[in-house]
């Protein structure tokens, strides 16, 4: 195979009854959608190799299904860019060259540091999630309805982080 054919950024087919155009487009969100949740991943097994303090074990042992869920997300996004006829990508250097957030700034650190930290992670990924659901309103109800389903998961796994900084009022300790 030659390095053309290697880098190679689409096949010569989509899926039946999608339009080459609404299957480009879709690409486009997907990959965008496959790169932040292969960060949230491997940001989410830092968090649990790094949480020290009171309530560490609640919330490493919180974090390793979130890790193995979202594992399963990107599969599922990958899955559908090659469907599409895509292809997916998920080498480092592309990571961290298509990335438009900064790079999760702590190390070891409190519970309370990192599920702060990790909240405004999530607000992020989650917020991009929305805003290509509603792209993929006019372009592609599979994909759609797949990012729905990841959207109602990470929303919960928000919510489990928030329960930790939230007060008995129920507003977040920051």
């Amino acid at each position: 195979m030659s390095h053309t054919d290697q880098t190679k950024k689409t096949a010569e087919f989509t899926a039946p009854g999608l339009k080459d155009k609404a299957a480009h487009e879709t690409i486009k969100l997907l990959d965008d959608r496959l790169v932040a949740l292969i960060d949230l991943q491997l940001t989410l097994k830092h968090i649990h190799w790094n949480v020290v303090g009171p309530n560490f074990i609640g919330v490493h042992e919180m974090l390793d299904p979130q890790v193995d869920s979202v594992r399963e997300m990107t599969d599922t996004i990958a899955e559908r860019i090659a469907t599409l006829g895509g292809v997916p990508n998920g080498t480092p250097k592309y990571l961290v060259d298509r990335r438009r957030w900064e790079d999760y700034s702590l190390g070891r650190g409190l519970v309370k540091d990192h599920l702060v930290a990790l909240d405004k992670v999530y607000d992020g990924v989650n917020s991009d999630h929305r805003a290509a659901l509603e792209k993929l309103a006019d372009l592609d109800p599979v994909s759609e309805d797949m990012l729905t389903g990841q959207l109602a998961e990470l929303e919960q796994y928000q919510w489990f982080v928030r329960a930790h900084l939230e007060s008995a009022t129920g507003e977040l300790k920051t």
